[in-house]
């Protein structure tokens, strides 16, 4: 008899075009045969959490399990409904650790996080940031990566590097948007060619910003905005690029890095949160510190200047490990179990 599996998630890949992490899962968990029942695809944030409060109530009988991505802001309270529901009904719950501010939770939250994360059958961590985290508080973890289907990211190798940055994220002052603008101002100095490419929904005010920043520094003709692409349509773009930059304030693992190291494009970050659990610095990426302008450029330009020529082919051996057909085994010890 197949096992069920009920997943508490934000299921919103139709507002932002873009594959999640929990459809992924789910696809890939319904492929290894698992009945998956996924709530919710609400758009309003009221009807979403009632949606699954809803499910977990009607499904309580019929689920084995029960997986709950847990972000660091409002879906935070989301996980601790659907988990003090869970504990009530007697069912093995799995908060899937997604939140990049997660530690902070865990530091100023404690009853509520214990309620949470104590409770668990187990908390799974896509990183090794915050399965070091979350064990230094000792919540039982294990780490199983987000993963990607290493056979749809071709590899471009690129024989020399141009000025040609692009970067993937949301508009949100956390992920720090107007520091790509500032890195590219200085780029052009040395190389006034330097051109940037912005993908990404326009989530806060940080996209306004980025446009007045832009226009006051007459660099319209060497930046592009898309807004929302589908994950297909920014991979096909990233072969007229060279340097992916994420210039995040806080971060976990993000997806899009995972990715652009897949497709061969060498990645230049802020070492923050889980990134450096991610990235060797200068073995398979570049690391710099949040917000420091001159740091990013001066790696960018390290590159450029072919200074870490193995550094792409070993960003892609990496990512091969977040293959499915490798982190499947630790889902089905789990969830086999």
């Amino acid at each position: 008899m197949n096992k069920k599996i009920l997943y508490i998630g934000n299921n919103l890949n139709m507002k932002t075009k873009y594959p999640t992490a929990l459809l992924s899962l789910v696809t890939n968990l319904k492929n290894e045969g698992f009945d998956v029942i996924v709530s919710s695809n609400m758009q309003n944030k009221i009807l979403r959490l009632s949606d699954m409060i809803f499910s977990t109530i009607t499904k309580r009988k019929i689920v084995d399990y029960v997986l709950i991505d847990t972000y660091s802001t409002t879906n935070f309270y989301y996980a601790l409904i659907i988990s003090q529901l869970a504990r009530f009904f007697n069912l093995k719950y799995i908060p899937i650790l997604h939140g990049g501010n997660l530690p902070n939770r865990l530091e100023n939250n404690k009853f509520l996080s214990n309620l949470i994360f104590k409770y668990s059958y187990i908390n799974v961590a896509p990183s090794n940031y915050l399965k070091f985290i979350f064990e230094k508080h000792r919540f039982k973890t294990l780490n199983i990566p987000n993963t990607i289907s290493i056979e749809k990211y071709p590899f471009k190798k690129r024989e020399f590097y141009k000025p040609r940055l692009l970067w993937v994220r949301s508009f949100k002052s956390i992920y720090n948007p107007i520091l790509a603008l500032k890195v590219l101002i200085l780029l052009k100095k040395e190389y006034p060619k330097a051109t940037l490419c912005m993908v990404g929904p326009f989530l806060d005010t940080s996209y306004k910003e980025s446009i007045n920043y832009l226009k006051n520094n007459n660099l319209e003709n060497s930046v592009e905005f898309t807004n929302v692409i589908t994950k297909e349509e920014w991979h096909k773009k990233s072969e007229s690029y060279d340097i992916f930059i994420n210039t995040t304030n806080i971060d976990n693992t993000p997806v899009s890095v995972i990715e652009a190291m897949a497709l061969g494009l060498p990645v230049v970050s802020t070492n923050v949160g889980g990134i450096p659990f991610l990235i060797k610095h200068k073995i398979d990426g570049m690391l710099v510190e949040k917000n420091n302008v001159i740091e990013m450029k001066n790696a960018i330009t390290s590159i450029l200047n072919n200074e870490y020529p193995n550094i792409a082919i070993s960003a892609r051996k990496k990512v091969e490990e977040y293959d499915w057909s490798v982190v499947r085994n630790k889902w089905l010890s789990i969830l086999n179990s």
